[in-house]
């Protein structure tokens, strides 16, 4: 890779509606690695960690971790076991900021030849289209989990977990409306619930049980 030279790159950049936290952990997990490139991919989150993707159809593709930077960057190389480049032959890095609406994703490949890069413009418009639909997709599976996390937060003793979960569930652009609420931001809103906590000790939050249409709690059957 050093002896390279890496004169030519595409540049992509996307919006992805989640927070930067639960974007990276595709980048740190090997099951969600997986999820977006195709069953068998893995993922050794480190640098010198050793990273394999295994496209739907078949081919194969491996590399490095170059550099780990939770949660805003990460660099790898990146080349194909049959194919050029071959591995270790291009570079890959992927920067995440917080948006208005989420995270916005800059990715920059460097390749040796114009060939290579004009050939993956196409594969990164799509793949990164895929990796947006999965963040989606895990991000709003099992909205009552996410609900029954808002709820716990708000009787959370410890500062940084707080701010973990806020990061995780909310945009940074929320906004809380309710009798005691009024506030705009993750920002205000994390120090909302700190304030809420050290007024109100002891106060604990759940959603309600779920009714039927009638206004009853639905019966259990034997």
């Amino acid at each position: 890779m050093d002896a390279l030279t890496l004169t030519h790159q595409l540049e992509r950049t996307i919006v992805i509606d989640a927070p930067p936290a639960t974007v990276f952990r595709y980048f740190t997990d090997s099951a969600r690695w997986a999820a977006w490139w195709g069953e068998g991919s893995t993922i050794d989150a480190r640098p010198g960690g050793r990273l394999y993707v295994r496209y739907p159809n078949g081919v194969e593709a491996a590399g490095e971790v170059l550099a780990l930077a939770p949660p805003s960057r990460v660099a790898f190389t990146y080349g194909y076991l049959k194919g050029s480049p071959a591995p270790g032959e291009s570079r890959v890095t992927i920067t995440l900021e917080r948006a208005a609406r989420g995270t916005r994703l800059r990715l920059v490949h460097e390749f040796a030849e114009a060939a290579q890069r004009d050939h993956h413009v196409q594969g990164w418009r799509y793949q990164l289209s895929v990796f947006a639909n999965v963040v989606a997709n895990d991000l709003h599976h099992e909205p009552a989990a996410r609900v029954d996390e808002w709820f716990a937060m708000w009787s959370e003793q410890e500062p940084a977990a707080l701010d973990r979960t806020l990061a995780t569930i909310a945009a940074p652009d929320i906004r809380v409306r309710d009798r005691f609420s009024c506030v705009d931001g993750a920002a205000d809103v994390g120090e909302h619930v700190r304030a809420a906590r050290r007024f109100m000790p002891g106060v604990r939050l759940q959603r309600p049980a779920v009714r039927n249409v009638r206004g009853r709690r639905p019966r259990r059957r034997s």
